[in-house]
């Protein structure tokens, strides 16, 4: 896949996101308050010193929210996009994991309640490097664990 040229936007918001989460930013901003510190004598702590303080660091934590937020969901996108790729290069994995960022709260409450299932019973079994897909995990779990005991009921997901 080819690189493309960023916007202008994008090629600042990842300059300026790199920057501010290195210990050079960090450094400058406790010099940068120690510097306010300092000074405070010197305009006699008044309010417009104080104001000098909380005007700046609110802009700037104004404008570093939205920053942080753009390059957290182009982050974020790219990891979805990898795992959905791991997903679909995986024989054993189910499909319908693809996308799953896409489902409601509820959805996904289900999706975490099936898998706490899933580790409760990969636990029981004397394996635990064994996997199983989404689609196949009872049926394939009841059938281990019926080897030699005769086939019994199916259990369904909570």
């Amino acid at each position: 896949m080819s690189k493309k040229k960023h916007n202008f936007f994008e090629r600042a918001a990842n300059k300026i996101t790199q920057w501010a989460g290195s210990s050079y930013a960090f450094g400058g901003a406790a010099l940068l308050i120690l510097a306010w510190i300092v000074s405070g004598p010197v305009f006699g702590y008044s309010d417009t010193w104080q104001l000098v303080i909380n005007t700046g660091t609110t802009i700037i934590t104004f404008l570093m929210v939205f920053l942080i937020q753009k390059t957290q969901n182009k982050d974020s996108k790219a990891v979805q996009l990898k795992l959905n790729e791991l997903i679909a290069a995986s024989r054993e994995a189910s499909n319908r994991m693809v996308d799953i960022e896409d489902l409601d709260e509820e959805e996904l409450d289900l999706l975490h309640r099936f898998y706490r299932h899933l580790s409760e019973r990969s636990q029981k079994n004397a394996n635990l490097h064994e996997s199983h897909s989404i689609d196949a995990a009872d049926a394939l779990h009841d059938r281990k664990s019926q080897q030699g005991k005769g086939a019994g009921p199916q259990k369904q997901l909570p």
